[in-house]
């Protein structure tokens, strides 16, 4: 990605939209592919599913394994706009897609993801684990027990429904990615509940990786750091949008399509001798383990 291409700090500004925001409505749109780097059949013929796979991150992700020759399961919950233009950036790399709506956080609608994707395309090698929601407080006090139980159900507990469905039709060197976050390493003082959930999603890829490790399955995990995607403007107050990445040794937020490399790297099998790690994607910012 050329650097001209890069948004600096400057040019993010304060703003706020109602959740799950709309990637197309942002100001400055995030960056989710690179036109000029051509894939190289890596992931050909394989299907991967890709939760929250609608915007940012996700999108991202979804249009790099297309450009390996994935076939993609996008699951989202509500942007219908945003899963579209999702689906019509895969298909133009030639790539199948199909989108699936509904609840991850309910284990009925992950059973059915699932059996979905193996009617479709008769094999899964790859779970991408990435959707999440989070919702800022300044005080402890303030977060009732419907966030606190929504917080966990979407980015923990969805991770156990879903693979615990997927495990029966994964073989061996087939790949589970997670998504977890710098907040599970350094914390985050308004995101109290969601960075909990991070530093959980950070055990289980451990302990999981350990548990599948004899099935020849691995299990790696990417925490990023300030990405702009729209999960930023629809849950974080103006001043901290308006400021957003410029903590970072790199001073700037970085983009969806700057992370999602490192999720092909996982999924390919370049990566064959990793398995329960973590690769930081944050801007320079040095956290342990």
């Amino acid at each position: 990605m050329k650097d001209k291409d890069m948004y600096t700090p400057q040019e993010i500004k304060g703003q706020k939209q109602p959740v799950p925001g709309k990637e197309s409505s942002m100001e400055p749109e995030p960056i989710y592919d690179n036109p000029d780097y051509k894939g190289a059949d890596r992931l050909k013929g394989k299907t991967a599913i890709i939760t929250g796979g609608d915007s940012g991150i996700g999108r991202a992700v979804a249009v790099a394994y297309a450009k390996e020759g994935c076939n993609v399961v996008i699951v989202y919950n509500i942007a219908e706009d945003d899963a579209n233009t999702t689906r019509q950036a895969v298909e133009s790399y030639q790539s199948k897609v199909l989108l699936l709506k509904g609840d991850i956080g309910d284990s009925n609608f992950c059973n059915q993801v699932i059996e979905k994707t193996i009617q479709t395309f008769q094999r899964l090698d790859i779970l991408v684990n990435n959707a999440a929601e989070q919702h800022q407080q300044k005080r402890l006090e303030d977060i009732t027990d419907e966030q606190l139980q929504r917080t966990f159900q979407t980015n923990i507990f969805a991770m156990f429904y879903l693979t615990r469905a997927a495990l029966p039709h994964l073989k061996e060197n087939s790949i589970i990615i997670n998504t977890s976050s710098i907040t599970a390493y350094k914390g985050n003082e308004t995101l109290l509940d969601y960075s909990a959930t991070k530093g959980a999603i950070t055990a289980f890829t451990r302990s999981l990786s350990t548990n599948l490790a004899e099935r020849k399955i691995r299990v790696n995990q990417v925490a990023p750091g300030p990405i702009w995607t729209p999960l930023i403007v629809s849950t974080l107050d103006k001043n901290t949008v308006g400021t957003f990445g410029k903590d970072t040794p790199l001073k700037r937020a970085g983009q969806p399509v700057e992370v999602a490399e490192a999720y092909v790297f996982l999924a390919s099998d370049a990566s064959t001798y990793i398995t329960g790690q973590t690769i930081h994607i944050n801007g320079g910012t040095i956290v342990n383990g």
